[in-house]
């Protein structure tokens, strides 16, 4: 089956919940060595002792389409008509960094039946071609340091690592192995911009 990719305009999806819920057997353990010579970090993949789950009812906050601070998204995804109703099967959610011409991807989930699909690779290509009509430099996002799964995801896109957070979501997330990772995909480097 054809999936279309389609606007998810803000009047019509504003606070439509995404079920970002994953399960995950290993994690990112953050390692910072300090010396005289300056600091040293190293992001070091170990297995968890059994399995843990991430779902939205643990947070304060839980992920949705169009929140408040994000001003200028947009959002895209596939939609399935059922007994009448829309179903979201999968999203992406942009916004415009205007201070540093970058842009954010927000939101980004694919259901489980439909992993491993090409769908997040397609998802993440109107991501690019978005940054590249805008003429921005880069697209940044952030994950957790035990979404394993999001994590390759991302570098087989070509993301790199380009910083973490080791109090973004409590002031224990070293010790939950859930540390914020940010990821950049350069669309300029060969002029430095």
């Amino acid at each position: 089956m054809e999936y279309q990719i389609i606007p998810l305009p803000r009047e019509e999806w504003k606070g439509t919940p995404i079920p970002m819920k994953y399960t995950t057997e290993c994690y990112y353990d953050l390692e910072m060595v300090t010396d005289e010579n300056g600091f040293r970090v190293q992001m070091i993949k170990k297995p968890f002792d059994k399995p843990v789950t991430h779902s939205p009812e643990e947070y304060d906050f839980p992920d949705a389409l169009y929140q408040d601070h994000w001003e200028k998204a947009e959002a895209y995804g596939i939609v399935a008509e059922k007994d009448g109703k829309k179903e979201l099967l999968a999203c992406i959610e942009i916004c415009p960094e205007e201070w540093s011409n970058r842009l954010m991807v927000t939101e980004m989930w694919v259901a489980d039946h439909l992993h491993r699909q090409g769908l997040g690779t397609r998802l993440m290509n109107v991501a690019k071609e978005k940054a590249i009509q805008q003429g921005r430099r880069a697209i940044i996002l952030e994950t957790q340091s035990c979404n394993v799964g999001a994590i390759a995801f991302y570098r087989s896109q070509g993301f790199e690592l380009i910083g973490y957070d080791a109090c973004c979501y409590t002031n224990i997330d070293v010790e939950r192995h859930e540390i914020r990772f940010d990821f950049g995909y350069f669309l300029h480097r060969q002029d430095g911009r």
